[in-house]
């Protein structure tokens, strides 16, 4: 296993505001990811297979451009974003780098300690503490110029990252999901305090810098809108009538029986 290194790295965003810098960061791999754009995504522990599908096709394709992934290699939310940006993510730990948590990643935690980065403000031999994962999450969202909460419910560490990033001025984005599921981040839409991602493809493009396209999110198609939140086919051709089918033709939707979702 890679050499526990101290790293002298500085974090804007939360000097900027008045919150607590780390007096010292821990890391392991490789430093030069921190010179890269940088999106956090973080999560529920228990995902659905839907958010699973949505996080590694968003973390391959923000990858895929240039764009770090950063997120705390928990189970759920987290490591799949990790997998998904393989190598090109960073892991920021609640606990030293020299102990592997949680153990059911530990195949890829190790994989991120030899060709990822690993970063802890806790020396080897600091365990795991509750309110450790509270302050970890200020350093995974005030890395990156935007927060992505991919399922949450309500009152959870996910959401915590969320006010931080509001009062760090950092966007919030969430995934779409149906009105009974992720009522977390459902409320974040309620409440304006997030915006949703309607087409991946287009919020890489806004930051990667390889396109500026207007109305990228939600309220840029209200089809799509409509879909992300609703799965009976029979609701959306009462709607939309004819152009349900025109959106599947289009790649933009898929019909299975009596069931609608976004491609």
């Amino acid at each position: 296993m890679n050499t526990t290194n101290k790293l002298n790295f500085k974090i804007p965003a939360l000097s900027r505001l008045g919150k607590t810098e780390p007096k010292t960061l821990y890391y392991k791999g490789n430093l030069e990811l921190l010179d890269m754009p940088k999106i956090a995504i973080v999560g529920s522990r228990k995902m659905s297979i839907y958010t699973k599908n949505l996080i590694t096709k968003l973390a391959q394709k923000l990858s895929n451009a240039g764009i770090c992934v950063v997120s705390g290699a928990a189970i759920g939310c987290d490591i799949t974003a990790h997998e998904g940006a393989f190598s090109r993510t960073i892991a920021v730990f609640a606990n030293g780098l020299d102990e592997i948590y949680p153990k059911q990643n530990e195949d890829m935690i190790r994989k991120i300690y030899a060709n990822a980065l690993a970063l802890s403000e806790y020396e080897d031999g600091t365990p795991a503490r509750n309110f450790q994962f509270l302050e970890r999450n200020r350093i995974v969202v005030a890395l990156c110029q935007a927060l992505i909460v991919a399922q949450a419910e309500p009152k959870s560490g996910s959401l915590q990252s969320a006010r931080i990033a509001r009062e760090l001025g950092i966007p919030v984005f969430v995934l779409p999901h149906r009105i009974d599921e992720s009522i977390g981040t459902n409320e974040l839409l309620a409440k304006k305090d997030a915006t949703l991602i309607s087409d991946l493809d287009k919020f890489v493009a806004k930051f990667s810098g390889k396109e500026k396209p207007k109305n990228l999110f939600s309220h840029s198609d209200e089809i799509l809108d409509f879909v992300a939140l609703n799965s009976s086919l029979d609701e959306a051709l009462l709607k939309f009538g004819e152009r349900i089918y025109e959106y599947e033709l289009e790649g933009k939707i898929i019909i299975e029986a009596t069931k609608i979702s976004l491609a």
